[in-house]
């Protein structure tokens, strides 16, 4: 899928004019559909490449992190967000769970009910089997507490130990050139 930096200027501008309308000028538009998913895995594709590169457990994601994370343990104290149960999420009583946690973060938590991608599993990536669709403040709460409760580490860490081993890889590769070099150098004098 081309991401919105496939868009020229205009084509910009025009998004973000058609983003701020109410949501009512349009019914089920395509297009709209497109960009508003464009913009989904942009913001998955940010917030990813985030805990990869640095320690999810000192990531603050909004002003209201405490909040939303004591509210989210007081509300759902059992749920497992390591790997999500879908039911605890979409079904009916789900829903009816969510509702007013989400509710009280309206004025708190800017486009709170705006359409985010979310792993079921924090320790894949955001593929399609591995994603669903969720609120924005859905995303904060578990995602805040898969931070703080350490579920998020093992990605940082996978990542951090990937880019160590391709640096010794590269500086290694380096050595032995430069050593091919002098060795070619030496033989090149005698």
């Amino acid at each position: 899928m081309a991401g919105l930096g496939s868009l020229s200027g205009a084509e910009l501008i025009s998004t973000a004019q058609a983003l701020s309308l109410p949501a009512d000028a349009y019914g089920n538009d395509p297009n709209l559909e497109m960009i508003w998913a464009m913009k989904a895995y942009q913001h998955a594709e940010i917030y990813f490449n985030l805990i990869c590169s640095v320690d999810p457990r000192f990531l603050k994601l909004t002003r209201e992190d405490d909040l939303i994370y004591d509210e989210f343990r007081k509300q759902f104290r059992d749920m497992k967000v390591d790997i999500l149960d879908q039911e605890e999420l979409k079904s009916e009583a789900a829903k009816l769970r969510w509702r007013p946690f989400c509710l009280q973060f309206e004025a708190l938590v800017e486009d709170f009910n705006y359409g985010t991608l979310l792993r079921l599993d924090c320790s894949k990536d955001y593929v399609e089997e591995n994603t669903i669709f969720a609120t924005r403040i859905q995303f904060f709460a578990i995602e805040i507490a898969r931070n703080r409760e350490g579920h998020n580490t093992a990605l940082y860490e996978r990542s951090t130990k990937a880019i160590a081993a391709s640096a010794d890889e590269a500086s290694a590769n380096q050595e032995g050139a430069l050593g091919n070099c002098a060795g070619e150098e030496s033989a090149a004098h005698t």
